[in-house]
């Protein structure tokens, strides 16, 4: 078997007897302290099962594989004990802590038999992370992709917005970098219900009449109704609702421990104004400085974190193609249209498998406006 075993016991002739009677059929290793146990995993994991003694000197087995759970929740947790502790091996069970408990002395066999057993749990459970994982992120795609074909000009906001967020988080330190991404890549979709032409005035700053702001204004309630019934994705939900929130009450947050949703909200629309200014020519020092004025809607430390932010398309040079020079990777550096002046994909659009098929798909069929503009790696 690959996965690795680590034992953990205070007993140096103990630990010697793993070794001598396990060593074959696992892969073994051993360490003589709860903290040279956590030292080693740390160093040298992730290891899907740890046998560790109840009673050693300093930290003992119950507070040592508490420890483990915290930091390596899907390694599988195994204790031996004495007759004597029996209690307490029955309540760390109780509380979660273990996965099985063996009284010593404890035959080879029947420690090998524990050990296969947590192995095939490490492995279940670690599949089905994986299988929920992919599942979940393959969702988010599909619903983004969604977005992407029934408002490319939404689709492209929030496309060059993930830029401008991931950079605010990375420069703050924040931890939920994740979250904070699926926020902004599904913060748009509420705008299925928004027509073309509002989000087009929004877009450059053509004043709203007091219909199509109200219409603009609930993309983000549509946005939560459509995602916070999806598991995983009810902060991410929260966070999408208060997009357009100023400030306000949440002035004294601590952005860096304080409420997820409120923090999340204000980068977010920290990163959408921003945006809005960069795109109809306010150069980023200009932009900046416009918002840090605005101390009732932006938190100064969000907004300052984009003063050295790049451009997306840093390091790419711009290109001039037709739907069929077109290549995987590329980024539309203008919005492409139909011969009749339909937006088929916005600027800032990654080239997708489903993009490249669609462009050249319309290209051969009602035809499209080309050769257009793509950012392409700029030549070393």
């Amino acid at each position: 078997m690959s996965d690795k075993i680590l034992c953990v016991d205070d007993d140096a002739n103990i630990l010697a007897g793993y070794r001598r009677q396990l060593h074959k059929q696992f892969h073994l290793e051993t360490a003589q302290s709860a903290a040279e146990g956590l030292k080693t995993i740390s160093e040298r994991g992730p290891f899907a099962v740890v046998v560790s003694d109840l009673r050693m000197p300093g930290m003992d087995g119950i507070e040592f594989l508490g420890k483990v759970r915290s930091m390596w929740p899907n390694t599988v947790r195994v204790m031996l004990t004495g007759n004597a502790d029996l209690d307490s091996a029955i309540n760390a069970v109780n509380d979660g802590n273990i996965f099985r408990f063996l009284t010593k002395p404890c035959p080879a066999h029947l420690l090998a038999k524990a050990i296969i057993s947590s192995i095939e749990q490490y492995r279940l459970v670690t599949a089905e992370k994986e299988l929920l994982e992919k599942t979940f992120k393959n969702s988010i795609k599909v619903l983004v992709d969604v977005l992407a074909m029934v408002n490319p000009l939404a689709f492209s906001r929030s496309s060059r917005v993930k830029h401008y967020v991931r950079h605010i988080v990375r420069e703050l330190k924040l931890p939920n970098l994740w979250q904070f991404e699926i926020a902004v890549m599904l913060s748009q979709i509420g705008c299925v219900t928004v027509p073309q032409e509002v989000l087009e005035k929004v877009l450059t700053n053509i004043p709203l009449t007091p219909k199509e702001r109200k219409i603009f204004n609930s993309h983000p309630s549509v946005a939560y109704s459509l995602l916070s019934k999806i598991p995983r994705l009810e902060i991410v939900s929260k966070i999408i609702a208060g997009q357009l929130k100023p400030l306000g009450s949440a002035s004294e947050m601590n952005f860096i421990t304080g409420d997820v949703v409120a923090l999340g909200s204000q980068i977010l629309k920290v990163a959408l104004d921003f945006d809005q200014l960069h795109e109809t020519g306010t150069d980023t020092e200009k932009a900046v400085q416009l918002m840090l004025e605005q101390p009732d809607q932006y938190d100064p430390n969000i907004v300052s974190a984009l003063r050295n932010v790049k451009s997306s398309s840093s390091g790419m040079e711009v290109k001039l193609v037709t739907a069929q020079d077109v290549t995987l990777g590329m980024i539309l550096a203008e919005n492409v249209y139909t011969k009749k002046g339909l937006l088929l994909v916005a600027k800032g659009k990654e080239v997708t498998y489903t993009v490249l098929k669609g462009l050249r798909n319309f290209s051969q069929g009602v035809g499209i406006q080309e050769p257009f503009r793509v950012y392409v790696p700029r030549a070393a």
